[in-house]
Order: structure tokens, then C-alpha cells, then sequence
């Protein structure tokens, strides 16, 4: 069975140039995928026609005009009342009309999230969909959500998050029981507020692979598989960091220039540099769920170029490939029928 994925081709900081070419990678790598381009269709087919590949993919190639684009200034309420012929939300209706098994943006998360909730609506027992994504461990990605869609979410929902953390990680990493972590102030059982020992109490009644509560540093000891959290905390621990990451860069990179002699250090040192940043490059992580909703969506990063787009389009791929929706749902009604 073939997985077919509707690309918003206008999204994103480079557009056409990044999407495009990232999608005929995808078809490149899987023999299963089909791709609809949805945007201006003069513009991407020019950009199809610049490629050299895209003969040898031509019938696995469908294009959908889109006479609007979002932008990322736009607001959500904006972007949903006001541009519904945007290739956001033409590539979302493509999943609701069952044209799509998956969609993938690079455009305003904003808007997304809000077009995507109403065209597509929750799944059955989701108050509210959440942002997952991957990060870089010492021994491989751990999945954080939520990464910023709710904010002040309650104990059943984070629960809620859990079961679906779970089972997307499951599916896309073949990990046959992903162990999940509750982010705290401290990993002691008496630690936290009233929310977070409340949350704690459900996730130990579940039948989640529940390990107890984790804190900010274990994000990234690669300990744990999924990590859950409201909105709130998740974005403050993915934005601080990003700004990490940024400094890091800033030092090394200022160190080696400081003179002749270390300008030479850097030159023997890049193989190392080349692996390391291979390591934790964001780029190979790139490809945030928006779990809860009936139908698989992915947001890139804006500034995703063709290597880190096409991992968001795997994402998507794996996603739609494993039934990642319809198993999200069976669990859910399961758990929350054990809970009542």
C-alpha cells in the first residue's frame, strides 16, 4: 500500500527550493511514497523542472494549486478565517478527504496547530494535541512533548500526552516498550507541585512504561524515551536549549579565529568538529507531531534546508506507515476506560 504525503511547498523560510527537492529525496529513499506539492503550481513546477531526478519520479508527483500562503506573521485567527486557499490549509484538507495519509508543513506553527485542530479535529478522548520532537541524547533521540501548544494543561491531559508520546515513539523507533518521564523540579517522589504528583499517580495506574519523574539535565542523558510536560515548561526547556547550542558555537568558533596558531587548530581539528556536529546536529531531528489529531501532521523548522525537511517528511512517512492515529485512539479508549 502506497503512503501518500501533501507537502505545503510554500512553507517555510526557502520555500519551493528546500520542499520540493526534499520531497523527490523522500522518493528517492522510499519506493511506498507518493507526494502531492501543494502551492503555486507555475512555481513548483519550475522548481520541478530545475531538478534532474524529477523525471524518474514524475508519476509519483502530484501538484495542487494553492492561490495563498501563510505567513509567518500572520495570525492564527487570521490564517484560519481569512486565507483558506492557502497551501497550509489545502495540504491539511488533503488528509481530511482522505487524499493524504500525512501532511507536512515548514510554515507558521501557529497556524498550523489552529488549521489543523479545526480541519482535522481531535481524536476521541484528546482534550488537546501536543508538539512532539526528538532531541539529541548521549545514546540516541529522546522525545519531549509538550513542546508549546497548551499551556497549564491538567493531569488527565498530561496523561493523555504520555499514551500518545508513547506510542509514537514505539512505532517510529521500534522500541518495544518506551520508558516515559515526568519533567520535575527534582526526581525524588515528594518533589513538585500538587499538579505534578497528581500526574505522577496516573501515570503510575497506567500501563505506560512509567519511570518516575526526571529533571531538565536528563533530557539529554538519553535515560528515557519519552519525556512529558505541559506547554509551558517544554518550550522554556527547547528554547533554553537552543540558546545553548548557539553560544557553544559562538565560543568555539571565536576561539579558533583568535589567531594564526589557532586558525591551524581548528584546521586539524575539523574531522572531530565535522563529527561532532553530525552528533547534534538539530537538522537530523527535525520533524515535530502534532499528536491527538485524526490525521498525521509534522511541522519542520522555518529554516529547515533540503536534508533537514526531508527528515521531517520521514517523520510523516513512519507516522502514516504505522497507523500512528488509529493506534493513538485504540490505547487511548483503553486507558481511559481502565480510569474511570
Amino acid at each position: 500500500m502506497s503512503i501518500r504525503v501533501s507537502i505545503d511547498a510554500s512553507g517555510g523560510d526557502f520555500g519551493f527550493s528546500v520542499t520540493i527537492n526534499a520531497g523527490i529525496s523522500a522518493l528517492k529513499t522510499y519506493d511506498d511514497l507518493l507526494i502531492n506539492f501543494v502551492g503555486d503550481e507555475a512555481g513548483i513546477k519550475n522548481e520541478l523542472n530545475k531538478n534532474s531526478s524529477y523525471s524518474n519520479f514524475a508519476d509519483r508527483i502530484d501538484v495542487t494549486h494553492a492561490s495563498e500562503v501563510i505567513n509567518m506573521s500572520d495570525s492564527p485567527s487570521v490564517a484560519l478565517r481569512h486565507k483558506k486557499d492557502s497551501s497550509m490549509r489545502i495540504a491539511i484538507n488533503l488528509v481530511k478527504n482522505g487524499d493524504a495519509d500525512a501532511c507536512v508543513s515548514a510554515g507558521n506553527t501557529g497556524a498550523l496547530m489552529s488549521i489543523a485542530r479545526f480541519v482535522l479535529k481531535t481524536i476521541k478522548g484528546v482534550d488537546r494535541p501536543a508538539i512532539m520532537s526528538a532531541v539529541p541524547t548521549l545514546t540516541g533521540p529522546t522525545h519531549v512533548l509538550d513542546l508549546g501548544a497548551n499551556i497549564d494543561s491538567r493531569p488527565s491531559t498530561l496523561l493523555q500526552f504520555a499514551i500518545m508520546g508513547s506510542i509514537a515513539v514505539q512505532n517510529t523507533e521500534n522500541i518495544e516498550n518506551p520508558s516515559v518521564g515526568l519533567l520535575n523540579v527534582g526526581s525524588e517522589e515528594l518533589k513538585g507541585n500538587e499538579k505534578s504528583q497528581e500526574t505522577s499517580e496516573l501515570l503510575k495506574n497506567s500501563s505506560l512504561n512509567y519511570i518516575g519523574f526526571v529533571e531538565g539535565d536528563d533530557i539529554y542523558k538519553g535515560n528515557v524515551d519519552v519525556i512529558v510536560c505541559d506547554g509551558f515548561e517544554g518550550n522554556i526547556a527547547l528554547k533554553a536549549s537552543e540558546g545553548v547550542a548557539k553560544m557553544f558555537s559562538y565560543f568555539i568558533k571565536k576561539s579558533f579565529n583568535k589567531n594564526l596558531f589557532t586558525k591551524l587548530v581548528a584546521l586539524i581539528a575539523q574531522p572531530v568538529m565535522r563529527d561532532f556536529k553530525s552528533k547534534v546536529d538539530p537538522g537530523k531531528y527535525n520533524g515535530a507531531s502534532l499528536l491527538g489529531l485524526k490525521g498525521v501532521v509534522v511541522k519542520s523548522h522555518g529554516n529547515a534546508d533540503v536534508d533537514s525537511f526531508f527528515q521531517a517528511i520521514k517523520e510523516a512517512y513512519l507516522e502514516a506507515h504505522a497507523k500512528i492515529t488509529d493506534k493513538i485512539s485504540t490505547q487511548l479508549t483503553r486507558e481511559l476506560e481502565e480510569h474511570k
